[in-house]
């Protein structure tokens, strides 16, 4: 039983630090929505060629799958009572990652109005917008899967009873 108990604490720990991640995240990433709405209203988005107009609807779209992403952690703990299980951490550390793909998405696509804008050069921006991608997947993705350091997932107590089972009876 206190195996069990000191597992749920530690999984309510987990999730609480999971939550703080988003949190922290979750300002800036409204700050960026709030200017990319703005942007629309702005007499010069009329000046933008189509391409750039489509590109910055579609960018805003995916910085509102972004925000979805990132809250849900927090409504998945809230909708469980504040009872976190090994499965609930798996899932928002999952959805936390995969949060990151549509923002990058989102702010390259931002990145290539923005040059578009300024300099009028369909080539520049779309080079813009494919270096931005590039640099954000390099950190994100590729940059943590070359750490040769595995963590592993936390176990359900109903694992660690299974395994237990299965070891010598001796110590």
């Amino acid at each position: 039983m206190d195996d069990e108990a000191s597992q749920q604490k530690k999984n309510d720990h987990e999730m609480r630090n999971i939550i703080e991640e988003a949190r922290v995240i979750l300002p800036g990433l409204q700050a960026v929505f709030g200017f990319q709405t703005i942007a629309v209203f702005n007499e010069r988005f009329e000046d933008l060629p189509a391409y750039a107009q489509v590109c910055h609807l579609v960018g805003l779209g995916f910085m509102v799958v972004t925000m979805a992403m990132l809250m849900t952690p927090a409504v998945y703990y809230r909708a469980k009572h504040g009872f976190a299980t090994s499965q609930m951490i798996r899932a928002s550390r999952h959805v936390i990652r995969g949060a990151l793909m549509p923002l990058a998405v989102g702010l390259s696509l931002e990145m290539l109005t923005v040059v578009s804008l300024a300099t009028d050069m369909v080539w520049l921006s779309i080079a813009a917008a494919l270096a931005t991608l590039l640099l954000f997947v390099g950190l994100w993705y590729v940059l943590p899967s070359r750490d040769p350091v595995r963590v592993d997932e936390p176990r359900s107590s109903s694992s660690r009873n299974a395994l237990r089972l299965c070891e010598p009876p001796y110590r």
